[in-house]
């Protein structure tokens, strides 16, 4: 599996598409701002947007405003600055900045699994008060210690991998469920023995198997279609339905994810982050349950860029431009 579109037979110029870009573009912009304010709420007790309908936390309301205005206007200027883009090229951008951003999570999420899961072991097994004394012992049994300290690194550790690696990682990541789901039944039927983090663990990379690859499968066209009409499609048509349906159907949705799970600290995504919630298991666990929580949002914003990138390709399908990407499309 290639992790990114071959831009050799790209063409940087095209016809002029300038409100298509700037929706898409800007589109972006919102999704940056958004995210920058929603570490502002939660990080740093800004009020809000509600705060300008409301008339509640003061000027401070203005800031997030401010935000949306600067980051939608930088957007803008893009499109503005660069009138003569193709649509495919900025397709193939967008597209190359979810890969990156994918791969970087992949490896986050294998060096955060394979990390904890040993910590969890040892905790479990009481094995850290045989080379640490007991106040450090303590440490690895405080989820708002291994969070931060621990956790962070390993995730700014996996962005850095993702700047000089290619692969997004998804098939190694589901042969190391399959392996993981193995040594439990090992474990389990040969040895009797069995611990609430071999199941964490599996749980933790299948959940990011299926949430961080949607994306890509929306490039390769791997989602399945029930649509008895669309297969019978010419491809300027084709063009013209995705293009609605990515503005109708997939952004949509994904706002709606982002909106619901992100609003205000005690929201669905954002208080189990906040506070490096663990399940009830957490003790003899894995310390991921926060981070599970992160993956709904990591799956709204990884496919609402893909969905702009979406957009730019069924456009320019729309007004037959060359550089048409051709592949075997998953139907029902």
């Amino acid at each position: 599996m290639t992790s990114l579109s071959d831009p050799t037979g790209l063409s940087r110029t095209g016809a002029p598409a300038p409100v298509i870009r700037m929706f898409g573009w800007g589109m972006l912009g919102a999704l940056l701002a958004f995210m920058i304010n929603n570490v502002l709420v939660v990080a740093f007790g800004f009020p809000g947007t509600h705060a300008l309908l409301t008339g509640e936390g003061g000027s401070l309301g203005w800031v997030h405003a401010l935000i949306y205005a600067a980051a939608i206007g930088i957007a803008a200027a893009f499109v503005v600055v660069t009138p003569d883009r193709a649509l495919r090229w900025d397709a193939d951008r967008v597209h190359r900045f979810n890969c990156y951003l994918i791969r970087s999570i992949f490896w986050a999420v294998l060096l955060v699994g394979v990390v904890d899961a040993v910590i969890a072991f040892m905790r479990t097994e009481s094995l850290f008060s045989y080379f640490m004394d007991d106040s450090t012992a303590r440490f690895f049994g405080r989820a708002r210690d291994v969070g931060p300290y621990i956790h962070t690194p390993l995730v700014v550790l996996g962005f850095v991998i993702g700047l000089f690696t290619r692969t997004l990682g998804f098939h190694w990541l589901a042969l190391l469920i399959v392996l993981a789901e193995l040594l439990i039944v090992i474990s389990r039927f040969v040895f009797s023995y069995e611990q609430a983090l071999m199941g964490d663990l599996v749980r933790y990379w299948y959940a990011a198997l299926f949430l961080f690859a949607s994306a890509y499968t929306l490039f390769d066209e791997g989602h399945v279609r029930v649509d008895v009409l669309y297969a019978g499609f010419g491809r300027t048509t084709k063009g013209f339905v995705n293009a609605i349906g990515s503005i109708l159907l997939g952004m949509t949705t994904a706002w709606v994810i982002l909106g619901v799970g992100f609003n205000g600290r005690q929201s669905i995504i954002n208080s189990p982050v906040a506070n490096f919630e663990v399940t009830q298991t957490g003790g003899v666990g894995m310390f991921v349950k926060y981070q599970m929580a992160a993956f709904l949002g990591i799956f709204a914003i990884t496919m609402l860029i893909q969905f702009v990138s979406y957009l730019f390709e069924a456009v320019a399908d729309y007004r037959d431009e060359p550089g048409h990407r051709d592949h075997d499309a998953v139907t029902q």
